[in-house]
């Protein structure tokens, strides 16, 4: 026979064991909450941007000045982890493979995008490999001649090479860069022949406009600046839809009188496909918020480069739209796939 002291023990049990239960519930269902938005508690460790080229390279630089204002947006630290190699290949398939959790993303330059036609044999493609997160930076080309070329204009310069026999020459800092393929795409809009003259690097390929070895190139503005404004170099236009704030008097192509020609070397983070739609939301917000401000907008300018502010999803098209115009030059260009 139980005795009331017996009695009260067993309710005092069952009562600790359903505040117990219902503890427990409590914390599954917090715990059901917080999982489903992964971006929570995001980041809660160190996130690692991957750069595919060496340290103090156009998009090492980029990332480094990124890395410190996410460092304190995010409340979180930042890694720059150089992976150099393959055009940036080395680095792309490093990240595609990474868990798409957010916290190892690519730097990429507008190699991503140029890629995929040179090396078809690519293990990822990037319009699949990866969650595109926000397109930070864009980097118009200069149209630059000789100033004893007697064109003082875009519409000049295309006279002056259909008027040759055999067409002119146009010099570039490599076989497939960039600059080479604008200037593919230059002819193709405007139907001159120009014979392509690679050279390695862009000094050297500047010194060869400067010369008068060569008729014109497409170069980058920072280093071309001082050139212009010491009268070494004479610049046309520049291949953005906006004036560049670092040469104002230069017009863009569009108001030279010649459309199509938006064409910028960019520089957008990414993510491995499959990363969480909230983890991308919360990337995309830091990024644009670190862009907007300064010190960081000032310094992607004096750089010469235009500082971006967008979406996600337009990324993704940009992205897109880009791989197949870079496809469309390779094509023209006859470039050998490697």
């Amino acid at each position: 026979m139980k005795t009331y002291a017996s009695k009260r023990k067993a309710v005092r049990r069952c009562g600790v064991a359903s505040i117990a239960a219902v503890t427990l519930g409590g914390m599954v269902g917090c715990a059901n909450a917080q999982s489903s938005d992964p971006a929570a508690h995001y980041p809660d460790h160190p996130i690692r941007l991957v750069v595919g080229y060496t340290p103090g390279g156009g998009a090492d630089i980029m990332a480094r000045l990124l890395q410190k204002q996410l460092t304190t947006t995010l409340k979180q630290s930042v890694i720059v982890e150089n992976r150099p190699g393959a055009g940036q290949n080395i680095a792309d398939a490093y990240v595609a493979k990474a868990s798409p959790d957010g916290y190892t993303l690519l730097v990429s330059s507008s190699a991503l995008a140029v890629n995929p036609s040179l090396f078809p044999k690519l293990s990822q493609n990037p319009l699949t490999a990866y969650a595109p997160v926000a397109l930070f930076a864009q980097s118009p080309n200069l149209l630059v001649v000789n100033p004893k070329l007697p064109v003082n204009s875009v519409a000049e310069l295309i006279a002056y090479e259909k008027k040759k026999p055999d067409g002119g020459n146009f010099s570039s800092s490599g076989s497939g860069s960039t600059q080479h393929l604008s200037g593919e795409i230059f002819k193709l809009k405007t139907g001159i022949k120009a014979t392509h003259v690679p050279y390695k690097g862009s000094a050297p390929s500047v010194a060869a406009v400067m010369s008068g070895d060569v008729d014109f190139s497409f170069v980058n503005i920072p280093s071309a600046k001082p050139l212009v404004l010491a009268h070494q170099l004479k610049a046309l236009a520049v291949t953005s839809a906006q004036r560049s704030p670092l040469l104002p008097d230069v017009p863009t192509m569009t108001q030279a009188g010649l459309d199509g020609m938006n064409i910028a070397a960019w520089y957008g983070l990414l993510a491995p496909a499959g990363t969480p739609a909230p983890v991308i939301a919360k990337l995309n917000a830091a990024v644009n918020q670190a862009v907007g401000s300064e010190p960081l907008k000032s310094q992607f300018v004096n750089l010469g480069s235009d500082p971006t502010v967008q979406s996600s999803a337009y990324f993704s098209q940009y992205l897109a739209d880009d791989t197949h115009r870079w496809a469309d030059a390779v094509k023209a260009a006859a470039i050998h796939p490697q």
